[in-house]
């Protein structure tokens, strides 16, 4: 048995689950989501509860069972709490700023880089050098982060870059001066 899948999932208040034709529709007070839940996966809702069964111990039926799970509950963590994540900037002249429906990052290029927020996606920029990025679903979340950090990663001399919060990095000493 798969030790997340067998976990049941609590539905906090606010928060409603329907189950309909395959598709589970999660509603909360920060947003809605949708999941088809595959035809060899069963979800089942009672009291307050969400569990997830799996029919036989196939290696592709026990894979979904945990997948399956957790996308539901971080489907249900994020109506009802949102998911957020932090970048930061570092480097002379680094810095972001929003501009309607996109960031705009200067990154020491030679132009100025849009990227186009995507629907779904909330981002701030409570500093030049910092931009939060908030959302209810994790996957989209995580994904326009990885996109902006794309732009300039950290580099491991002066770790002049984008990096996520609290995020290490490694550095390398420079030449040695003669």
């Amino acid at each position: 048995m798969s030790r997340v899948g067998k976990k049941t999932i609590l539905i906090p208040q606010g928060v409603k689950v329907e189950i309909k034709d395959r598709k589970l529709h999660v509603e909360g007070p920060k947003g809605k989501l949708d999941l088809d839940v595959h035809p060899r996966i069963k979800v089942v809702i009672k009291d307050g509860h969400i569990s997830v069964e799996r029919p036989t111990n196939v290696p592709q039926d026990r894979s979904l069972h945990g997948l399956t799970r957790s996308l539901i509950a971080n489907m249900i963590t994020g109506v009802a709490q949102e998911f957020s994540k932090t970048l930061e900037i570092e480097g002379i002249g680094f810095k972001a700023q929003l501009q309607g429906k996109s960031l705009q990052l200067s990154l020491g290029f030679s132009h100025p880089i849009h990227f186009t927020i995507p629907e779904g996606i909330k981002v701030e920029t409570p500093k030049p050098t910092t931009v939060v990025v908030k959302g209810v679903d994790k996957a989209l979340v995580g994904q326009a982060t990885a996109n902006i950090r794309k732009y300039f990663e950290p580099e491991p001399y002066k770790g002049k870059g984008i990096r996520y919060a609290g995020e290490q990095i490694r550095r390398k000493a420079g030449k040695a001066a003669a």
